[in-house]
Order: C-alpha cells, then structure tokens, then sequence
C-alpha cells in the first residue's frame, strides 16, 4: 500500500508544480513583459531626448564660436544676431504648426 502512495505523490507534486509553472509564465506574458516594455520604452526614449538636447547645444555653441573666430571676427553681435534669428525662425515654424485648443478632438 506504501508504494501506490510513494508514486501518487510525485504525480501530485509534478502536476502542482505545472500549473504553478503555467499560471507564472501567462503572469509574466500578460503582466510582467508589457511593464518591462513599457520601462524600456521611457527610459530609452528619455536618453535619446536628453542626449539630444546636448547635441543641440554643443552645435550652436560651436557655431557661435565658429562665427566669432571665423566670420565676424571682434563682432560678436552679429553672431549673436544670427543665432538669434535663427531661432526665432525655428520657434516660428513650430508655432505655426501647432493646433490651438479649440480645433483639437476631444
């Protein structure tokens, strides 16, 4: 009689341990995988704005030196002015492109 329980027993604990298996992989599929996509999401897509921002800035910093040196040499004014007018074009550009409040869909 003992050795029909000693094998029920690692039936009973091989088939609990499936489904224990089977519902973790599903929570993991369902659950688990989409958060970690998401924080991959937001964390890449945060290094890519932040790197650049840096970029950006680099560039016209380097371009106003550029200016100074090279072009308008002992007028630094006028490189002021330049990058200065370019983004005030550029800040006008998106600003024409943006949708007032009232046109937005809901």
């Amino acid at each position: 009689m003992s050795e029909v329980g000693d094998q029920h027993q690692p039936d009973f604990i091989d088939q609990a341990l499936g489904s224990l298996d089977r519902v973790l992989d599903v929570f993991h599929d369902r659950v688990l995988r989409p958060l970690l996509l998401v924080g991959r999401i937001a964390a890449y897509s945060l290094i890519i704005v932040l790197a650049s921002f840096v970029l950006i800035i680099a560039l016209i910093v380097g371009l106003l030196r550029l200016l100074d040196v090279y072009l308008f040499a002992g007028h630094v004014w006028i490189s002021y002015l330049l990058i200065g007018g370019a983004s005030l074009a550029v800040g006008l550009i998106i600003w024409r492109r943006r949708n007032p409040v009232s046109l937005r869909k809901p």
